[in-house]
């Protein structure tokens, strides 16, 4: 890929860490926050988020898939996860039960990984996430994604209301990295995010001063604790929607390299899917250990990537380095974790409008009739309305069904699996070569 000049290199690894850390800041902490852990706990998983994931992303990027992919918590695991949260009163669990069964589903996935990579079966493993498995994958991945960070974007205060001055302030910054992006220059639009989530972070900071994103502690609490959610368990029906979301989340290596292969017109090879899997299912089983979501390359740095259009690894390693040093150093970590939430949010969903461009672009090769459009419409609009659909109106169902009902991406993907391994569907014209 494209080498830059010194002063490119370093503002883009300093655009990399931003992403890197606005990307992953809110998962620990709403994941310690949903489980109801003590602050020191909070501020734990937040550091062992920062160290692993730095050291996640270089080593993806040097041994594993070798493109420069950000290697974060999965968000289907992380919305499984605070969904299970969430459900612990109609289970009729408690916090600790539902987290000591995450860790199992979890351990279990990763050695069940580490284990198909050595016996050869990730051919099957890509035959499973066909193509148009992986189109469905990015689509309910994008309005999944949007879901979330429009939702963050939104200040809620504790009676349930719209904090209003702090939302159109979000607005505003999400609307300001948009005209960067479509009316600035190459140079502005491909730093359009690094503007942006400064400029909102200063502007906020001088607006709502009183504001924080949460109490943070001293930073004198250990790097990691073991199994701060709960210690495995036998909790089967928590274990088996843990373990089926984490296999199915290795959907994400093939999308995300897939889509990385293309910036640059080249073919991945399979040595490149194995050593990746390879290294997630280590990942997987590391964060089951230390209270962290599970890990995947993500198929939306693709959209950062096509953003910044800066494809070259040397900004990404750097930055990845950085954000283990700033797991080390907790004084470090915890001044950018002033970052607002909503700014981050805003700036993380105009992101990711590139991620949707990527999932067009896959079933741009294909025809739909009124037969054949069943293929692709079925599991997104059936998944599309679950993630819309209140997690609790399935209350009355069997506690084992309950968290897979409630959970549209997966039930999504679940779907698309079926019908493309079930019916057989005319074959897609000729694939039309998409240059980004």
């Amino acid at each position: 890929m494209k080498e830059h000049s010194s002063k490119v290199t370093f503002f883009a690894s300093l655009q990399w860490v931003f992403f890197i850390f606005a990307n992953i800041v809110v998962v620990p902490i709403s994941i310690g926050l949903a489980f109801d852990l003590p602050t020191y706990e909070v501020v734990t998983i937040l550091r062992s988020s920062l160290i692993i994931t730095g050291i996640a992303c270089i080593l993806q990027a040097l041994i594993g898939h070798k493109y420069p992919l950000l290697e974060g918590h999965s968000g289907v695991i992380w919305a499984l996860m605070l969904n299970l949260a969430a459900s612990a009163p109609t289970l009729g669990l408690s916090l600790i039960e539902i987290g000591g069964g995450v860790a199992t589903g979890m351990l279990l996935a990763g050695a069940v990984t580490i284990l198909l990579v050595v016996c050869g079966a990730t051919p099957i493993i890509r035959k499973v996430f066909s193509p148009m498995v992986m189109n469905v994958f990015l689509m309910l991945l994008t309005f999944q994604l949007a879901f979330i960070f429009f939702k963050g974007m939104l200040k809620i205060n504790d009676n349930g209301t719209l904090d209003v001055a702090i939302t159109v302030f979000s607005v505003i910054v999400a609307i300001f990295v948009a005209v960067l992006k479509i009316k600035g220059n190459a140079l502005i639009g491909n730093f359009s995010l690094l503007i942006g989530i400064i400029v909102g972070w200063i502007v906020y900071a001088f607006i709502f001063p009183t504001e924080s994103m949460m109490a943070t502690g001293d930073g004198a609490q250990p790097a990691f604790s073991l199994f701060p959610l709960g210690k495995p368990n036998l909790q089967y029906g928590i274990i088996f929607i843990t373990f089926l979301g984490c296999m199915i989340n290795m959907s994400n290596t093939y999308a995300s390299i897939t889509a990385a292969s293309k910036l640059d017109n080249s073919s991945p090879k399979p040595k490149q899917f194995r050593n990746s899997l390879f290294l997630t299912g280590i990942y997987s089983v590391v964060a089951s250990l230390f209270g962290l979501v599970s890990y995947a390359p993500f198929a939306s740095s693709v959209g950062f990537l096509e953003s910044t259009q800066i494809y070259d690894k040397k900004p990404f390693l750097i930055g990845g380095g950085i954000i283990t040093v700033l797991g080390i150093i907790p004084s470090l970590g915890l001044m950018l974790a002033t970052i607002p939430i909503t700014v981050g949010n805003a700036v993380l969903f105009i992101a990711y409008l590139q991620l949707l461009g990527t999932a067009l672009k896959g079933v741009q090769g294909y025809s739909f009739n009124s037969i054949s459009i069943h293929r692709i419409a079925i599991p997104i609009l059936v998944g599309v309305s679950l993630l819309a659909t209140d997690p609790k109106i399935f209350s009355n169902f069997p506690s084992l069904i309950q968290p897979l009902l409630s959970n549209g991406f997966i039930v999504g993907v679940l779907l698309s699996i079926l019908l493309e391994t079930t019916v057989k569907w005319d074959k897609p014209k000729k694939e039309k070569v998409i240059s980004s």
